[in-house]
């Protein structure tokens, strides 16, 4: 209900069950996406580094995907990506990071998993431990940023308030642009890509 509530004060159509869900990943290859530093194998995809980044551009949506995080495991999600440039700032990245790890233990509250990076802090407690498969489910329309992960909402973002906080931060101005999982270096592992697009 109380989504539904914000959904209505920002003039925000939800997805609705006749829209259906599209496959971003077909177990098999990369064919939606551009990046030659992940690898499928077994049916997921593996991080090898760098970024991977969809072919299509999308404006509001809701993306989900399962993911699994090694030991001290980082990743993020980009939204909003231009294509060229670091996903954090000429876009907006959620982060994607084992939050147990003694090695970030002194990072910034907007640094954890599911985070709008260095913009907007998530709530924290709701990761599976490592090694376990976790789900997350990002809604982006219009300035309206919700991040799920596991059933739970974690994050809740107004990117135009985000925006006049934070005036030098150029992606936070976008309001469209690739998707893409940011390579840090950690074989983070990714499964049961879907999006639905919703109406501007």
């Amino acid at each position: 209900m109380k989504t539904l509530i914000i959904a209505m004060s920002f003039g925000i159509a939800m997805p609705s069950s006749a829209q259906q869900a599209i496959s971003l990943f077909n177990g098999k290859d990369l064919t939606e996406w551009t990046g030659a530093a992940y690898e499928v194998k077994d049916g997921v995809i593996i991080c090898r580094g760098s970024n991977l980044v969809s072919k299509k551009q999308y404006r509001n949506y809701v993306f989900e995907f399962d993911f699994l995080l090694p030991p001290h495991g980082n990743n993020g999600l980009g939204i909003h990506y231009p294509g060229t440039g670091r996903p954090a700032s000429a876009g907006m990245e959620l982060q994607i990071l084992d939050n147990s790890h003694p090695k970030y233990a002194k990072l910034k509250d907007s640094q954890y998993h599911g985070s709008i990076y260095k913009l907007k802090a998530a709530r924290r407690g709701f990761l599976k431990p490592v090694g376990k498969w976790n789900h997350q489910k990002v809604t982006i329309n219009g300035p309206l940023v919700i991040v799920e992960l596991n059933g739970t909402k974690i994050t809740e973002a107004n990117l135009d308030e985000l925006g006049k906080n934070n005036p030098k931060h150029k992606g936070v101005k976008r309001r469209s642009g690739h998707i893409c999982f940011c390579g840090h270096g950690s074989p983070v592992q990714l499964r049961n890509i879907t999006i639905v697009e919703l109406p501007d």
